[in-house]
């Protein structure tokens, strides 16, 4: 089970302001455009564009900024152009951090993202210095509230994902990138809600934390998902049930 899981799926509910959803749309427009001009404005012909909407609906994106999105992709409407970059490093405890941006300016967020990594006691790395660590995968999560285990287990594997796991709030669905849709499909089509789905990088390994190492790697981890040009954040951290609940009481 990722800690990453777990504790995005709390901080969500914590922190739906105005603010922060905009700031996500700004990212997950971002983030179209770029699926689109490197596939095509056509999702039907195009997966990762097609996973794009399906997150900038989630978060209830409007449907004239999905489409804007689209066309500056594709060249329709003139707009920046983006770079995608890969910075990796370590934050406190040994855990290994992957962050993928997209940016229109390498030689403003370098600087940038090796600073957080000071600043949160973490240290920037070189390439591939933890990348070897990290598979990637399609990741399901699913409220525990919302769902019987035995129901989504038997779906998931039936329709092609590799494992289910459980904590106190959530099951998470992992399954080869081949079969993401497949999944969530299925997931889908039996009424289950479905909290967050993505194609994410998943680590062989990962780093238990105590509370006090769990604070300062997400400093470091919601530090960089905060920065404008960081579209997502992968880490080997898991923290247990009673941390969590711990971290959740603190706010």
């Amino acid at each position: 089970m990722s800690g990453h899981s777990k504790w995005s799926t709390i901080k969500h509910k914590k922190a739906a302001t105005d603010a922060k959803r905009g700031k996500a749309w700004s990212k997950m427009s971002r983030d179209i455009t770029v699926a689109a001009k490197a596939g095509g404005g056509d999702p039907d012909a195009n997966p990762r564009l097609r996973l794009s909407i399906d997150k900038a609906r989630g978060a209830n994106m409007p449907k004239d900024n999905i489409e804007k999105a689209i066309k500056k992709g594709t060249g329709e409407v003139e707009g920046v152009s983006y770079e995608e970059i890969v910075y990796e490093g370590y934050a406190p405890s040994g855990v290994a951090v992957m962050v993928h941006a997209l940016t229109d300016n390498r030689a403003r967020t370098a600087p940038e993202i090796k600073k957080l990594f000071e600043r949160k006691n973490g240290n920037l790395g070189a390439t591939n210095c933890v990348a070897w660590m990290f598979h990637q995968k399609g990741v399901i999560v699913v409220n525990r509230e919302g769902a019987d285990e035995d129901r989504l287990m038997e779906i998931a594997v039936e329709s092609g994902a590799d494992d289910v796991t459980t904590s106190e709030q959530i099951y998470e669905v992992t399954c080869a990138p081949a079969a993401f849709e497949a999944v969530r499909d299925a997931i889908r089509q039996a009424e289950i809600a479905i909290h967050s789905s993505d194609l994410s990088m998943v680590a062989e390994n990962n780093i238990a934390l105590d509370l006090d190492s769990a604070r300062k790697v997400l400093g470091l981890v919601e530090a960089l998902e905060d920065h404008d040009d960081v579209q997502s954040v992968y880490s080997n951290f898991d923290i247990p049930d009673d941390v969590i609940a711990q971290l959740a009481a603190e706010g």
